[in-house]
């Protein structure tokens, strides 16, 4: 079959931090009276990130998941200051974590990749579906619209959508199920091994890393040269 939709991870594919986390973490700590260096909460995040369960939570009605997933994030902050710093001591964590939250959750704290616009007008002008496929929380929707790119796709899934999380191949079915497409007619494109790429071919669907290409204004020229369909 020809390919016939496009799904997208978000954070690090189709999004990115308008500058370094640590850097934001680094700027905002010091505003509550807390100095760490930027790159050691850099990497602490990194680490408390690649190992954090996944923001999943089957037995909860739709109406809970957004408190359950700032609580979620409350937590992932609590541990990248101690992994950070295990001295360090924040007098209001509750007023530090609202600044941090409050942030990520507007346009500006993020930027489009480079020719993300570009490219979902290009995919879509070829015919293909696209969707993101994401395991981030609720905040992504009012991010994708504000930075323009939420009017340039047809779904998008995350894990209270599918009740499943990548690499889960449920939350790839489910964007899938979404856009109108099988498995071996749609491709999945990410920076992540295991949670994209690897969920991706586990679930039927071609996958991409974007980190092969120059800029993701790349992928409709891929994708229309059949002797480099990704396998």
């Amino acid at each position: 079959m020809s390919l016939r939709a496009v799904l997208f991870d978000a954070a690090g594919t189709l999004l990115l931090t308008a500058e370094p986390v640590g850097e934001t973490y680094a700027r905002t700590l010091a505003e509550h009276g807390v100095a760490i260096p930027a790159w050691r909460l850099e990497d602490a995040f990194r680490r408390v990130h690649q190992r954090a369960p996944a923001m999943l939570f089957p037995d909860a009605g739709d109406a809970a998941i957004p408190d359950l997933e700032r609580e979620w994030w409350s937590w992932r902050v609590r541990e990248t200051l101690r992994a950070a710093d295990s001295e360090a001591r924040v007098t209001d964590f509750d007023a530090l974590f609202d600044a941090l939250w409050r942030h990520y959750a507007t346009p500006h704290a993020w930027r489009p990749a480079e020719g993300a616009a570009a490219t979902l007008d290009a995919l879509r002008g070829n015919g293909f579906s696209t969707a993101v496929v994401s395991n981030m929380d609720h905040r992504l929707d009012a991010v994708l619209q504000g930075l323009g790119l939420g009017m340039r796709l047809d779904a998008v899934v995350r894990p209270p959508h599918a009740r499943a999380a990548k690499p889960d191949a449920a939350i790839f079915l489910e964007g899938l199920r979404r856009v109108g497409a099988a498995p071996e007619e749609a491709v999945y494109v990410g920076d992540d091994a295991e949670r994209d790429l690897a969920g991706a071919r586990r679930a039927g669907l071609a996958a991409i890393d974007v980190c092969e290409l120059a800029t993701l204004e790349d992928l409709p020229r891929r994708l229309a040269r059949p002797s480099q369909e990704p396998r």
